[in-house]
């Protein structure tokens, strides 16, 4: 880089800094000003606070999460080999189904453990 790319960067940064700094000058002195009691409190769609916002869930809700952001993902990659099928050929093809087979071992697995069971996980739970 030359010497007046760097002073034309330098510049340019100057001028956005400037340019939010002017921003948020203006936004400060022009904004209203406001002290009621409902100010600091959160706002979620006109409803009125109540309570507390620390709930418990069972740990099955977060499974299920877990579960689903995993085989979502492989989903992804079977996607991406159906759109490079031809590309990739019968390697591709064999590669593709050792990853589903591995899929299928891990759905079994979990399935056996029970891990996909709510009833007996909560019974378990609750005992």
């Amino acid at each position: 880089m030359t010497p007046t790319t760097y002073a034309s960067l330098l510049a340019y940064s100057a001028l956005v800094v400037f340019a939010i700094g002017g921003l948020l000058a203006v936004s400060h002195f022009l904004g209203q000003r406001h002290r009621e009691p409902a100010s600091g409190e959160p706002y979620e769609c006109g409803i009125v606070h109540v309570g507390s916002g620390r709930l418990r869930f069972p740990i099955q809700f977060y499974l299920v999460a877990v579960l689903f952001v995993i085989f979502d993902l492989e989903a992804v990659f079977i996607f991406a080999w159906a759109v490079a099928a031809r590309e990739v050929g019968w390697a591709g093809y064999i590669e593709i189904l050792v990853f589903i087979g591995i899929l299928a071992a891990a759905l079994v697995y979990l399935w056996r453990i029970g891990a996909l069971d709510w009833r007996r996980q909560h019974s378990r739970a609750a005992s």
